[in-house]
This record gives C-alpha cells, sequence and structure tokens, in this order.
C-alpha cells in the first residue's frame, strides 16, 4: 500500500507559531473586518465587566434601604443603564458573531479551491509519493478545522483576553487586598493550564497526521476492495487499519484529554476563589473595611477572571488544532508545482504528426535512469507499437510525450517543434489518448463521451459509438445515451473501456494514444474496437502500447523495448524474420494460449 511521505507533523511544543503567520498572512485581505468584528468583541466583554460595579452601587442602595427606605428610583435608574449596556453587549455579540461566520466561509472556500487548483499545478511525481487520501483529508478535515477555530476561538480569544485583564483592573480598582486574594487563589491553575497547553501540541499535530494516513488507507481498500478479497487480503488491510487507528486514537485520546482537563481544573480554581473571595471579604465587611456590595461585585468578578481562563485554555487547544491543520495546507499549497508556461507564446493549433524522439534521457529519480539515449521517428499517420516487457519503459515513453514528466535530457518533437516550447495545454490539444484503467464520471452517457468537448452533435456521439461496437447496448437501456452513469450503473469493465474510446474517437485529435486499450475486453469485442481503431487511426499518428502483440500485426512500426532501450524495430513480419526478442515474445503468446 502507499502511504503519505509528505504531511510531516507540525512543531511538537507550543502552537507553531510559523504556521499561524502564515494563516495570518493568507487572511491580510480581510484583517479589516475581522479587527472590526474583535473590537465589537472587545466592546461587548467590556460592558459585561462594567455590570458588577453597578450591581455593587444596586446592592448597596438596597442594603442602607432595609435600615431606613430603598430609593427605588435610584435603583431602577442603575438597573436600567445596566440592562442597556447588557444588550448593547449582545448587539456587538451577534454583529462581530454574523461577520466571522461570513469572513470563516469565504476563507475555507478559497482554501478549497485554492487547494483544488493546486492539484491541477502539481506533477505527477507528487502523487507517486502521496496517498489520495490524504490530500482529501487536507481539503475537508485540515480546512474545516481551520474555519472552525476562526469562527469559534478568534473571537472567544480576544474577549476573554478583554475579560480577564479588564476584571483584573476592576478587581484592583475596587480593593486591592480582596484583588490579590482571587489573583493568588487562580495563579496555581493558570500554571497548571500553561503546562497542559505545552505538552499537548505534539499529540494534536499527531492526531491531524494520523487522520490523514487513515483517510488514504480506506480510500486505497475501498477502491480497491475487488482486489483485496480476490486476494483474501483482509486481514492484512485491517491490521493495517488497525495500527493507523490505534494510532490515531492514541493522539486523540490523549489530546482531547488535556483539552477536557481544562473545564474540570477551571470549575475548581472558580470555585475556589468564591470561598476566598468569600472568607476575605467577610474579614473586610466585619472590620468596615468594605462594603457588602464589594463582596457581591467581586463574587462575579470571580466567574468573570476565572471563565476566561478557561476559554483562553480551549481557545489555545483549537489554535494548536488549527497550527497542525495549517502547516498541513500550506505545506501542501508550498508544494513545487510545475513550471509557468504563461511566457510561452509558440502554439500548434493542429499538427500533421510527426514525432521524433532525440537521444531522450529520462529517471524517476537521477540516480536510476528509465529511459537512456532514446531514438526514434514516427512519421505522420503511421501506426506506432510499443511492445516489450513489463518496466521496460513502455508507459513512461508515453508520459514523456504527453509532458507528464520532464525529460532529463535530450529532446521530444512534433512537426519539428520541441515539446519544451509548447504549453501542455496546447500538447494535450493535440493528443487523445484511451488508458488500461477506465475513468467514468457521475454523468449521462452523452455527456461522459462528449466530455470538455465543444460543439460535439448528438449524430457525431452516436457514429463513434457504433464504430466502437457500443450503439446497439446503449439503445437497450431504459433511457438511451441519457443514462446516469453512477453506482447503480451496472456496466462491464469492457463497456467502460468502449465508452472511452468513444470518447477519443469525438475528440479527433491528429495524435492518438492507446495504451493497453483493449486489455478489458473480450476477444470478439476486441475485433471490432481494431476495426474501429483502424478507421480512427487514418491520418493520424497513433502510438499503441499492448501485451497482445495479435493486435498489433498491422503496425507500421514497431518498437521493441527493454531495459529503456529500442532494442529493435521494424514491421511485424521483418521482426519475426530476424527471430530475435520480438519473435519469442510473439511466439511465448502462442505457446502460452495453446
Amino acid at each position: 500500500m502507499k502511504h503519505p511521505q509528505h504531511g510531516g507533523a507540525p512543531s511538537s511544543n507550543g502552537i507553531n507559531k510559523a504556521s499561524l503567520k502564515q494563516l495570518i498572512s493568507y487572511c491580510r485581505a480581510y484583517i479589516p473586518i475581522i479587527t472590526v468584528a474583535l473590537v465589537l468583541a472587545m466592546l461587548g466583554s467590556v460592558f459585561n465587566i462594567v455590570g458588577p460595579e453597578l450591581l455593587s452601587q444596586i446592592t448597596d442602595f438596597i442594603t442602607e434601604g432595609l435600615m431606613t427606605k430603598i430609593d427605588l428610583d435610584a435603583v431602577v435608574k442603575i438597573a436600567t443603564i445596566l440592562a442597556f449596556l447588557y444588550g448593547l453587549g449582545f448587539i456587538f455579540n451577534y454583529i462581530q458573531g454574523y461577520i466571522m461566520a461570513t469572513v470563516t466561509q469565504r476563507v475555507s472556500k478559497k482554501l478549497r479551491t485554492e487547494i483544488s487548483t493546486k492539484i491541477n499545478r502539481l506533477p505527477l511525481k507528487y502523487f507517486d509519493s502521496t496517498s489520495t487520501g490524504d490530500v482529501l483529508s487536507r481539503v475537508t478535515n485540515d480546512v474545516d478545522m481551520i474555519g472552525q477555530t476562526m469562527n469559534q476561538s478568534l473571537s472567544t480569544l480576544v474577549s476573554a483576553i478583554t475579560m480577564f485583564v479588564g476584571s483584573l483592573i476592576m478587581m484592583f480598582y475596587t480593593n486591592w487586598i480582596m484583588a490579590l486574594s482571587a489573583v493568588l487563589s487562580t495563579i496555581l491553575g493558570f500554571a497548571l493550564m500553561t503546562f497542559i497547553i505545552s505538552k499537548s501540541q505534539k499529540y494534536f499535530a499527531q492526531q491531524q497526521k494520523e487522520l490523514g494516513k487513515l483517510n488514504g488507507h480506506i480510500e486505497e481498500i475501498y477502491t480497491g476492495h475487488h482486489v483485496v478479497k480476490v486476494y483474501n487480503g483482509e486481514k492484512e488491510a485491517k491490521e493495517t487499519f488497525r495500527e493507523i487507528n490505534t494510532r490515531l486514537y492514541n493522539s486523540a485520546w490523549k489530546s482531547q484529554f488535556m483539552s477536557g482537563l481544562m473545564m474540570p481544573l477551571m470549575m475548581f480554581v472558580g470555585n475556589f476563589g468564591y470561598v476566598v473571595v468569600c472568607l476575605v471579604g467577610a474579614v473586610l465587611a466585619v472590620n468596615g473595611s468594605i462594603s457588602f456590595g464589594v463582596i457581591v461585585a467581586f463574587m462575579i468578578y470571580i466567574r468573570l477572571f476565572t471563565q476566561p481562563l478557561s476559554q483562553l485554555a480551549q481557545a489555545a487547544t483549537n489554535l494548536q488544532s488549527t497550527t497542525a491543520a495549517s502547516e498541513r495546507v500550506f505545506e501542501f499549497l508550498g508544494e513545487e508545482e510545475l513550471a509557468n508556461e504563461s511566457g510561452k507564446t509558440l502554439r500548434l493549433e493542429s499538427a500533421k504528426g510527426d514525432v521524433e524522439f532525440k537521444h531522450v534521457n529520462f529517471g524517476y529519480n537521477r540516480d536510476n535512469m528509465v529511459i537512456k539515449d532514446f531514438s526514434t521517428k514516427a512519421k505522420a499517420g503511421q501506426k506506432v507499437a510499443i511492445v516489450g516487457p513489463t518496466g521496460a519503459g513502455k508507459t513512461t515513453l508515453i508520459n514523456l510525450l504527453m509532458r507528464f514528466y520532464e525529460v532529463n535530457g535530450g529532446e521530444i518533437l512534433i512537426d519539428g517543434v520541441p515539446t519544451s516550447n509548447l504549453t501542455r495545454q496546447n500538447i494535450h490539444q493535440l493528443f487523445c489518448m484511451v488508458l488500461q484503467d477506465t475513468w467514468l464520471f457521475e454523468g449521462t452517457i452523452r455527456e461522459n463521451i462528449v466530455y470538455s468537448r465543444k460543439g460535439v452533435s448528438n449524430e457525431q456521439v452516436e457514429e463513434a459509438c457504433k464504430a466502437v461496437g457500443l450503439h446497439h447496448f446503449i439503445t437497450t437501456l431504459p433511457h438511451g445515451y441519457d443514462t446516469v452513469l453512477d453506482d447503480k450503473a451496472n456496466l462491464s469493465a469492457g463497456q467502460k473501456q468502449l465508452i472511452t474510446i468513444a470518447r477519443a474517437m469525438v475528440e479527433d485529435a491528429p495524435l492518438l494514444i492507446l495504451d493497453e486499450a483493449t486489455s478489458s475486453v473480450d476477444t470478439r469485442t476486441e475485433l471490432l474496437i481494431q476495426e474501429a481503431m483502424d478507421k480512427l487511426t487514418v491520418g493520424k499518428t497513433s502510438f499503441v502500447i499492448a501485451h497482445r502483440l495479435s493486435t498489433i500485426k498491422n503496425a507500421d512500426l514497431i518498437l521493441v523495448m527493454k531495459d529503456g532501450d529500442i532494442i529493435e524495430s521494424g514491421k511485424h513480419q521483418e521482426l519475426l524474420l530476424k527471430n530475435g526478442f520480438y519473435a519469442d515474445l510473439y511466439n511465448s503468446q502462442f505457446e502460452d494460449a495453446s
């Protein structure tokens, strides 16, 4: 199984500041509106901080009034101001919540869009070493984590800091002795919280990493579940899943357990603070140093002082997950891309089809060359067959021709123009391709055949299907060409391949690539496809990779490859008369068949 090599764990201690800076830089266009939201959150907290002072005044009026007469007018006046401030605080918090929700979704949408665009700009070698599931995890889990934190934790963080600092100032302003008592009672909890945060970051980073691996494993097993069952690989697949799932469980358990300690810890600190305030307040009240209203105010201030600590702890916990997710997202967005080709002005609108490989060298890594000093010519309209044992470099040759990979040396020319001087998009427009692995998307049969081609008539689609012998089958379906291909559409592997071949016919490009295109169909269907391909290849330069050598007898040129070199070339009969490697391959197939 293929497991991700990219996406290493972020820094194991504390919040990853580099990732946080990247996220802030990424959101710089929204910083003004985010600042407005955070200021509103701050003002809402300030109004809540002012409340206990007004409640203290109300309490004192009531306490004094118990001895004489309660001044209801003064109480109502202060209560009205208090209600107004709390109402204003609610409105401000509502507006900042609306702003943050909007900004969050826009940032998440932008991130997903950029990741999607980035995927199209990455070279194939990236996906050789990274599982599809890991990439999908970055698009979904990691982006969602960033969005949730921005929406929930950022404003909470600012409100909590404001509340914490503001309540601290108000406590010292009201009575420094009680304030000092309250602060000292919470220092222990704050120290424990800081320690827990510093130790838990590595588990949050590991959690995001293992989640990506788990998604990658599940995606691979689900995609190839038939192979897993046929080869009785369920036990090994389950064991691999169990190992990854256990690591995810361990990291998630540790991170969630540590973050779960925050709330009970802060509740204990808060309750302990109440006890201290009551004891110290009682002593000061008996001595006449403070009024009863001050004790009431401090009871609220303790809550306002300790509650932000738990909110800060929760926000810090979320920030840890977010920095781990951010590092994975921005690491992906920072991967090396295909070279920018916006400066290339040369363009082939169409091609005759002359193709030449001149001393081409290529290796997936420079220490191990797969193609070595490869040279050959294909004239316009020729059918060129590429044969050879597995690992000879046949598919690699096609990948180089399509510029999926860049050559390490030499050059490839189309109509005398080096492909390196053309854009990849231009090169791809000159080719139509049918691969061994079929690819169909959820849509109608007609949409699958037309795909991205514009202006294709229904008659052209039907002609292509008739050519590959698929028309009759399609007409037997309840909705014909408008039948939707989804999980319920029960098509055979051969029928799926025929649809992809019809797609190539509709594309009608001057160059054609067939990579084991008939490997999934029966012999009778193969003959129909061969007839259709003979019609399709008229006037086109076609490159055919085939293991069934009987299918390329009529090729104009057969290239026999072994270990990245052409060891023989010529027509079918010529190569048989040489009695060399090709003859051995051809004869061995018939011996196996007999």
